[in-house]
């Protein structure tokens, strides 16, 4: 199951000025935003949503609500950072998917486990960032005894602030994806009770689950954000890419979203959301 793309949504809107100073500890509001997604990654399916769009913001010394998620600090040191990392997966409605015809549906995940972040150059006061990530997550499925596995997701990715203009946040991001068997069979499996002409019985393998590139453009304007991406992924080389339920091998996920701080804290930290 990919990551939910609301979560991305949210992402490219939690940034802040690239030089910020003096912000409020947290901040609460709430947007909405419009994209168009596959049903899952190697899906033929793609369909277009208007959801609300939460807006927080924690700059705590250990708990953060940021453009990279919700983060509990576990350890910390000048390049390198041990976080809980959490994702999440979209729900499937197999009458509405002509390949999941007749199967169970897939219910929505949720992703979470430790991450290591690597900085390995450039920060918000040099005017860019390149940052490298390593997840690894318990993935569960919500409504079902189903063991869905473990993922893990490698990241690299590049920030510029200020860029394409001032005031504006440009960011590349990208990497693979990798499961072990009950990850890829939450998604990719058939079992006999379901397979058909065209769609036989299939039993995924672990390893390597594509790969994906991540392209976002973001800015604040006073109490005002705007965020906007586009996601490219491949299932092409993948693990189960002869799984009877992959019927393309790329897929385009994107978005935009447009969120309003509403509340803010008197309480003050002088430090920007990402140090």
């Amino acid at each position: 199951m990919k990551p939910f793309p609301l979560l991305a949504l949210l992402a490219v809107a939690l940034s802040a000025p690239a030089h910020a100073t003096d912000l409020p500890k947290w901040e609460l509001g709430l947007g909405v935003g419009a994209m168009t997604l596959p049903d899952y990654r190697g899906s033929d399916e793609q369909h277009a949503y208007l959801l609300p769009v939460p807006f927080v913001v924690y700059r705590g010394d250990r708990l953060r609500a940021d453009r990279d998620g919700l983060r509990g600090k576990l350890f910390d040191s000048d390049r390198l950072e041990l976080d809980i990392s959490l994702s999440a997966g979209v729900p499937v409605r197999s009458n509405s998917n002509d390949a999941r015809a007749g199967m169970p549906d897939l219910k929505p995940t949720i992703e979470i486990g430790p991450q290591l972040v690597w900085r390995i150059a450039g920060s918000w006061e040099d005017g860019y960032r390149l940052m490298a990530r390593l997840p690894i997550r318990k993935v569960i499925a919500i409504g079902t005894s189903q063991d869905a596995g473990w993922a893990s997701t490698p990241t690299l990715s590049f920030d510029i602030f200020d860029q394409p203009v001032p005031g504006w946040r440009f960011a590349v991001s990208g990497g693979p994806y990798f499961g072990d068997r009950a990850s890829h069979a939450y998604v990719y499996d058939v079992a006999p009770e379901y397979a058909r002409v065209g769609r036989p019985a299939y039993a995924a393998k672990s390893g390597y689950g594509g790969a994906q590139l991540t392209l976002t453009l973001s800015r604040r304007m006073g109490r005002a954000w705007f965020g906007s991406f586009v996601r490219g992924s491949t299932v092409s080389g993948a693990a189960f890419e002869d799984s009877p339920l992959v019927r393309q091998s790329n897929n385009i996920t994107a978005g935009v979203s447009v969120a309003w701080s509403l509340w803010e804290s008197a309480e003050r930290v002088d430090r920007p959301v990402d140090e």
